[in-house]
């Protein structure tokens, strides 16, 4: 009788198990109402280049939504540069949800990572003050295997917010996404905008 016991007890922590990753692994869903803007903050990531504007991925994703996405992306800006000008856009559209995908050219330019960190975290920080929320999207690493920069993981968990760690990597990742070797073609950046769409309810 123990022995039965002792099965069903293992059986009943294994699903639970199971149970517990599967909620893990659902992603936290940003309920927006149909007014609710979305500025999308970054570099030429955001802003699409290697693409047309309107296949960049705000673009891609204001359609996917049937949300206004404000394209906030300036190509080759370093995270120093972005902090300076995020407060007067998140003045001008009073978004609801702010992606954040910034550190791209830090990274390339090997610039310090500290300062990057802090960068990104005041980013954060002035948008979590503003009312918005946030959603963070890493940048992978220059190198051949495209990993997402652990500073990302580490602002998300200080911070408390939501991250998207894998689809830039992804997309870098791919040859036949990309329209150089730095930026997604129309096919990338609507990968990216499917992706972030999962997000947003």
């Amino acid at each position: 009788m123990r022995q039965i016991n002792r099965k069903w007890t293992f059986l009943l922590l294994i699903i639970a198990l199971v149970f517990l990753q599967a909620c893990s692994d659902e992603k936290q869903k940003f309920e927006l109402a149909d007014s609710d803007v979305i500025l999308a903050f970054g570099d030429s990531l955001t802003f699409g280049t290697g693409a047309n504007p309107e296949q960049s991925y705000p673009a891609q994703l204001a359609k996917l939504t049937g949300r206004t996405v404000i394209n906030a992306g300036v190509p080759g800006e370093i995270s120093e540069k972005a902090l300076e000008r995020l407060p007067e856009l998140l003045n001008k559209h009073h978004p609801q949800l702010v992606i954040l995908c910034h550190g791209g050219n830090d990274l390339l330019r090997k610039l310090n990572v500290g300062e990057l960190e802090s960068n990104l975290g005041k980013m954060v920080d002035l948008i979590q003050q503003s009312g918005a929320k946030v959603l963070l999207v890493s940048v992978p690493k220059p190198g051949l295997l495209m990993q997402a920069s652990p500073v990302y993981q580490r602002i998300a968990e200080a911070k408390d917010v939501a991250i998207e760690d894998g689809i830039i990597a992804k997309v870098e990742g791919e040859i036949e996404w990309k329209s150089d070797p730095i930026h997604p073609n129309a096919i990338g950046y609507k990968k990216i905008a499917e992706q972030l769409a999962l997000w947003i309810d």
